[in-house]
C-alpha cells in the first residue's frame, strides 16, 4: 500500500500541475526560449556592434581605417559629421564613435603623433570594454601598414600548433546552451517542489492529506518523484530539440548517462525545494528564499565561471552543493564524452548529498506536519 500511496499522490501532483497555467508557461519558457536566448545572446561577445566615424581628414589613410571595420565584430561604419555624433550617442544608435581629425594623414607622415578621439557608450559595458581594445588594435595596425607601405608578416620563433578540443570553432553558443539547461534543471526542480508544498498549505488540502492513511514520507516522496519526472522530461526535450536540433550543438557523450546524472541531481534539489517550502509561509517568502539559494548555486558551481578561478574557501564550501557535482558531470559527459568510469565520483557525491538533504528535509517536513495537527 505504501508504494501505491506514493504513486497515487504523485499522480495527484501531476494533475494539479496540469491545471496551473503559470507553472506550465514557466516550464515551457525555461527549456525553450530561455535556452535559445542564452545560446544566441552572449553579452560578452563583440558581435555586430554599431560604430560611426567622423572623417574630417578625407584622406587615403582615414578611408583605410574606415574600411577596416566589418562584420561580424562590427556593423558597416556609418559616416556622420561632428554635429551628429553626440545626438546619435545620446539616442543609443552607436556604441562607438570615432573622430578622425583634419590633416591626420599629414601629421602621421610628419611623425607628429596625432590623436584620434574615440567616444564609447559605456552603458553597454561588455561591448565597450572589449570593443575599445579591438578598435585600438585595428587603428594601430592600419596606421603602421600605411606608413611602412606594406603589410608585414611577423615571423615567430616558435610555431604554436593550436588544437581546440571539444569546441573546435570556439563557439560560445555551444557553451551557453548546455549551461542554461543545467541551470534550469536546478531552478525548476526547487521551484516546483516548493510551490507544490506551499500550494497545499494555501489551498487547505494539506489537512485532507493528514486525515488520510498516508505518512509524511509518502507525501514528500510523491512530490519529489512527480516534479522530478516533469523536469527530467523537459530537460530531455530541450537537449534533443533545442540544443541538438535547433541550435546544432553537438553532444559528445551518452544522453542517457547525462539524464541519469540529472535524476541524481533532482533527488537532491527537489528535497531542497521541500525544505524551503517548510520554511516559507507564502509564495512571496518562497520567492525571496529562492533568490538567496539559486544565485550562489548557479554562479559558484562552475557553470559560468571555472571553479579554479574562485577562492579556495569558496571551492571547498561549494563541494557541499549538488549543483557543483552536477556541472562537473554534465560538462564531462556532454562536452568531452566521458563515461561512467570517469564521472562515477560525481554520481556518488550527488547520491550522498541527496540522501543528506532528503533526510533533513523529511525531518523538517514531519515537524511542519506535526505543528498543523
Amino acid at each position: 500500500m505504501r508504494l501505491a500511496n506514493v504513486i497515487n499522490l504523485g499522480i495527484k501532483e501531476l494533475r494539479s500541475l496540469a491545471h496551473d497555467p503559470i507553472m506550465l508557461i514557466l516550464i515551457a519558457y525555461s527549456f525553450t526560449l530561455s535556452v535559445y536566448a542564452a545560446a544566441t545572446a552572449m553579452p560578452e561577445t563583440l558581435s555586430r556592434t554599431p560604430i560611426a566615424i567622423v572623417d574630417e581628414d578625407r584622406s587615403p589613410l582615414s578611408t583605410r581605417i574606415t574600411e577596416a571595420f566589418y562584420p561580424p565584430y562590427f556593423l558597416p561604419p556609418v559616416t556622420i559629421n561632428r554635429a551628429e555624433m553626440d545626438e546619435r550617442m545620446d539616442a543609443g544608435l552607436d556604441t562607438f564613435a570615432l573622430d578622425i581629425p583634419p590633416d591626420f594623414q599629414r601629421d602621421v607622415l610628419a611623425e607628429r603623433n596625432p590623436a584620434i578621439q574615440l567616444n564609447v557608450d559605456a552603458t553597454r559595458m561588455s561591448q565597450a570594454f572589449t570593443g575599445s581594445g579591438y578598435i585600438q588594435t585595428i587603428v594601430t595596425r592600419e596606421v603602421e601598414e600605411f606608413v611602412k607601405r606594406y603589410r608585414p608578416s611577423a615571423t615567430l620563433p616558435v610555431d604554436l600548433a593550436l588544437r581546440s578540443r571539444f569546441n573546435p570553432e570556439l563557439n560560445k553558443s555551444w557553451f551557453g546552451a548546455v549551461v542554461q539547461v543545467i541551470n534550469q534543471v536546478t531552478m525548476l526542480s526547487i521551484v516546483l517542489t516548493g510551490a507544490a508544498l506551499i500550494r497545499e498549505r494555501e489551498h487547505g488540502t494539506i489537512e485532507h492529506l493528514l486525515a488520510m492513511p498516508v505518512t509524511p514520507f509518502e507525501i514528500m516522496t510523491s512530490k519529489i518523484w512527480s516534479m522530478a519526472l516533469v523536469v527530467l522530461a523537459a530537460c530531455a526535450f530541450s537537449l534533443v530539440f533545442m540544443v541538438q536540433w535547433l541550435l546544432a550543438v553537438p553532444i559528445q557523450g551518452s544522453l542517457a548517462l547525462f539524464l541519469a546524472g540529472a535524476a541524481m541531481n533532482l533527488f537532491a534539489t527537489t528535497a531542497l525545494g521541500i525544505f524551503l517550502g517548510t520554511i516559507a509561509r507564502s509564495m512571496p517568502q518562497f520567492a525571496l528564499l529562492m533568490i538567496l539559494i539559486i544565485l550562489p548555486l548557479e554562479m559558484l558551481s562552475g557553470g559560468r565561471t571555472p571553479r579554479e578561478s574562485m577562492p579556495e574557501v569558496v571551492q571547498f564550501v561549494m563541494l557541499g552543493a549538488p549543483t557543483t557535482h552536477f556541472v562537473m558531470l554534465a560538462q564531462g559527459i556532454l562536452y568531452r564524452g566521458a563515461g561512467i568510469g570517469i564521472v562515477w565520483k560525481q554520481f556518488a557525491a550527488l547520491a550522498l548529498i541527496g540522501l543528506a538533504l532528503f533526510t533533513y528535509a523529511l525531518a523538517r517536513f514531519r515537524g511542519a506536519i506535526g505543528s498543523m495537527t
